[in-house]
């Protein structure tokens, strides 16, 4: 089932807008990531679905409801964690979490929200005292406490070490699993590909792209094959036998430009023979999501030269 379904969404400050014709849906226990710059149209986006503004243009529906219009039939069926804050520095996960268990007709558990954010050996420690990633595990928390099917999180593993993030991404896997939408936004691409089923890229309020980490990188990760020889090896006729662009990088390592596919590779490694040379390393197709995020939000105000000059700085 589709909870969330926005179509042609325009939201404009005055003469400027910030979305611009924007499309996204999601469904029923599905993690979608939503990544772009500062400036992208992420909190735009994400506070309209959310009810708190206005769409200048375009339709959202939220568990098929109009979030603004119908907010009374859906604002407790919605968790929002935000990125820093709100809970008094006096109060400990128990107090906390059973107040805000008060605030709904049908909460959870409060030993099962203890448990699903690992907050048991803080359980009675003042929010003052808890550390980065405890405090970010009681707004989880406090963000589903109410059996939400639809929960925003922001920045959710932001500032956490490495196990707490584990324990983050975990608990929040738990929690869709149980069927609920969960809508992430972050600037941290490693946790976007090892926490959502779907990432969608947003650049100048627009989706350029969407998919699996694996379906980004294959669809608009650099296409290369990077191959080292024994001995030197005559690029020029290199270059012509697999019909691809070849350069030298450095010393008896090179880099074919254009394509990454097996057949590519076969072609290659017989061209290299022919030369009486062989390949003693190779890797084909490693794009990083860091790399294809960069190239779908390149700053359009940049010059050519600029963002070749970019590219080669991240290689």
């Amino acid at each position: 089932m589709t909870t969330i379904e926005v179509k042609d969404l325009w939201v404009n400050y005055g003469n400027k807008s910030a979305v611009k014709g924007l499309d996204l849906a999601a469904k029923e226990g599905e993690i979608v990531a939503i990544l772009g710059r500062n400036g992208a149209g992420k909190s735009s986006t994400i506070e309209t679905i959310e009810g708190y503004r206005s769409p200048s243009k375009g339709t959202v529906t939220v568990l098929g409801h109009d979030p603004i219009k119908d907010r009374k039939k859906i604002i407790s069926k919605i968790g929002v964690m935000l990125q820093t804050g709100g809970i008094y520095p006096r109060l400990s996960p128990n107090f906390a979490i059973s107040l805000y268990r008060g605030y709904y007709d049908n909460p959870l558990d409060l030993d099962y929200l203890i448990d699903l954010c690992d907050l048991s050996r803080v359980a009675d420690t003042p929010y003052r005292y808890l550390s980065g990633g405890e405090k970010q595990r009681l707004s989880l928390a406090l963000a589903v406490v109410g059996r939400p099917s639809v929960l925003f999180l922001d920045e959710p593993t932001a500032g956490v070490d490495a196990a707490g993030k584990a324990i983050i991404r975990e608990a929040i896997t738990r929690y869709a699993n149980k069927g609920a939408t969960v809508i992430v936004t972050t600037h941290e691409l490693n946790e976007a590909e090892r926490l959502a089923n779907r990432i969608v890229v947003i650049d100048q309020g627009q989706v350029v792209a969407e998919g699996s980490a694996e379906e980004l990188r294959r669809n608009f990760g650099g296409k290369e094959i990077v191959f080292t020889t024994d001995e030197p090896v005559d690029i020029t006729s290199l270059s012509q036998s697999t019909n691809y662009s070849i350069e030298l990088i450095e010393g008896r390592k090179y880099r074919l430009s254009g394509d990454s596919s097996a057949a590519t590779i076969t072609a290659l490694n017989s061209a290299v023979d022919s030369q009486g040379r062989a390949i003693i390393d190779i890797s084909a197709g490693n794009t990083s999501l860091e790399d294809v995020f960069l190239a779908l939000t390149e700053n359009q105000d940049e010059t050519p030269a600029e963002q070749s000059s970019r590219r080669r700085r991240r290689r």
